[in-house]
């Protein structure tokens, strides 16, 4: 396994000529911030005294949100409830300038994460989702084609919600145009990614499919091998505290992650896959995509909740990195 340097302090691409379309589950993502003074006389439960509230969009509207924060043009096209949380999330999008096509489901729930943090630590998460009965994207391939024709890549967020039950239509249909199709997999049958230009899992994703190897060479081996038979042009391989993997017809790439302390994991593989697919929206080779992406998710585990990385925050990062990126 080769082993190179993270992205240098050259200029980054004009992100504003970058244009996406995202498409898969949306869901909000609610915060409770408060202190904890006391145990309750209830249960020996921890009393969070609540001071503020935030919400901010979750899944693949924070995949579009971290795409749009870089100055790319975005839009998404997804299924909500036509709930409260269904709307609140619309009108977050419509805030942050991504165009969103969110068709309102009456038969489904919008999917919301609550997150109570005390003293910037999670206290306890709560999820309100509850899976459709039926394919909530059923008869919206006519709105995936139209959006194709304004976009240069395509971002197909999985998280298993149900919101993308024509993935192996929607790659063949992207790629006959000439899209690269980004993946951010989920479960463990990835032949429905057949032909996708990237897929993106974490190492608890890629294991559940390939099993469980023995060394890097074994890692490398498996990977390659399921790229191979799926017709993958590349696995990237987010593996935490140890960086990505880019695995390639002929190459493996290693990307170390920088020392840092971590404060929160929470949508570093949505800021990985958004920057990812705007660099190369933006004209960037794959390897030099991989390794500002793998800058990108080092700065946002550094922030608490789903957030997002600014092209400033990226491009300081890059320098401090490599100040003079000819030595």
């Amino acid at each position: 396994m080769s082993h190179r340097a993270s992205a240098s302090a050259a200029v980054l691409p004009d992100f504003t000529r970058a244009r996406l379309l995202v498409v898969g589950d949306v869901m909000l993502d609610r915060y409770w911030w408060g202190d904890v003074t006391r145990i309750s006389p209830e249960a020996p439960v921890p009393i969070v005294k609540v001071e503020s509230t935030e919400e901010r969009p979750g899944g693949a509207a924070n995949v579009a949100r971290n795409a749009a924060a870089l100055g790319a043009r975005v839009a998404l096209l997804s299924v909500v409830g036509k709930d409260e949380a269904g709307e609140t999330l619309a009108r977050l999008l419509e805030a942050e300038g991504i165009e969103a096509t969110l068709h309102r489901d009456p038969a489904v729930a919008t999917t919301v994460k609550l997150r109570v943090i005390a003293r910037r630590q999670h206290a306890l998460r709560v999820d309100f989702d509850i899976a459709p009965s039926h394919e909530v994207l059923a008869g919206r391939l006519g709105d995936f084609d139209r959006m194709l024709e304004n976009c240069d890549v395509v971002v197909l967020s999985d998280y298993g919600k149900g919101g993308l039950a024509h993935i192996p239509e929607m790659i063949g249909r992207a790629r006959g145009r000439g899209r690269p199709v980004l993946v951010d997999p989920k479960g463990g049958d990835y032949s429905k990614y057949r032909g996708a230009t990237v897929v993106t899992p974490n190492q608890a994703e890629l294991r559940e499919v390939v099993g469980h190897w023995r060394s890097d060479e074994d890692l490398a081996e498996r990977a390659q091998r399921l790229r191979r038979e799926l017709g993958i042009g590349a696995l990237l391989l987010t593996r935490s505290e140890k960086g990505m993997t880019l695995f390639e017809e002929g190459t493996v790439t290693h990307e170390q992650a920088r020392a840092r302390e971590v404060s929160d994991v929470t949508g570093a593989g949505d800021t990985v896959i958004g920057t990812l697919a705007v660099m190369l929206a933006s004209g960037a080779s794959l390897a030099d995509a991989a390794r500002v992406a793998n800058h990108a998710a080092g700065i946002v585990v550094g922030k608490l909740g789903a957030a997002v990385v600014r092209p400033d925050e990226l491009r300081a990062e890059l320098e401090a990195f490599d100040p003079d990126p000819e030595t």
